[in-house]
């Protein structure tokens, strides 16, 4: 086992996602050792590198799993899980989704393609500060937490980053209504009947474009409709 891993796994940490800091802690000494360290690790494959000054153990020496939204957030902090990616893990939508997609509050799109824990894409969107975080809930994933965008803050935020207008049907050659809820993204209209109107009036307040707060108004009112015409 290479030193650093001993010294990893004697601390107690060979199952967290450690920084640059932390490795200095744990290993002490110049800064030319600790680099040493790092890189004959990385060598041998038993330290994974997520980006610089981020860090993981490899699989078989660690106990637990690193969630790839946990690596999400590690790789852009403040970020949260968001977009076909959300709305896969709350089973809104049927498709496999192959890539982490998330928000960033950062102004710059960015991505990250890693041999081992895959696709990483981060997104920014013409957003409130203070509503950042409006609809996104804090999960547990194994011993770690991420940040999650619930269905609907996941749904309105693919209107937001596709700049996705309210057509009503029969009024536009695309649908992008209801339809393009239902038909496109395959959201069944179960799902959208659980959705509290509460959801609704917290995010009327997080998005700046107009055409993306009134696809999350015309939205409530179909499905106001619906549940009037399944009574």
């Amino acid at each position: 086992m290479a030193t650093l891993v001993k010294y990893i796994s004697d601390a107690g940490y060979a199952n967290q996602i450690l920084t640059e800091k932390q490795i200095a802690r744990i290993l002490g000494g110049s800064a030319d050792r600790r680099y040493a360290h790092v890189k004959r690790a990385i060598k041998d494959g038993s330290l994974i590198r997520l980006k610089r000054g981020k860090y993981v153990l490899a699989e078989n020496l660690r106990t637990d799993a690193i969630h790839p939204f946990s690596v999400a957030q590690a790789l852009v902090p403040g970020s949260y899980i968001s977009m076909e990616t959300a709305l896969a893990y709350h089973g809104w939508i049927p498709e496999a989704v192959y890539s982490v997609v998330s928000v960033t509050p950062k102004r710059k799109s960015k991505e990250f393609n890693h041999k081992v824990f895959g696709h990483f894409s981060f997104c920014p969107l013409a957003l409130n500060k203070i509503g950042f975080l409006e609809g996104v809930e804090r999960i547990q994933l194994g011993k770690h937490a991420g940040l999650v965008a619930s269905p609907l803050r996941a749904l309105i935020d693919i209107t937001a980053y596709k700049k996705i207008k309210w057509h009503p049907k029969g009024t536009s050659k695309r649908a992008q209504g209801l339809e393009w809820v239902e038909q496109s993204l395959r959201i069944d209209k179960e799902h959208l009947l659980t959705i509290h109107k509460r959801e609704f009036a917290v995010l009327k307040l997080v998005y700046k474009h107009k055409a993306t707060v009134n696809f999350l108004i015309q939205l409530e009112k179909s499905i106001a409709q619906k549940r009037k015409d399944t009574r």
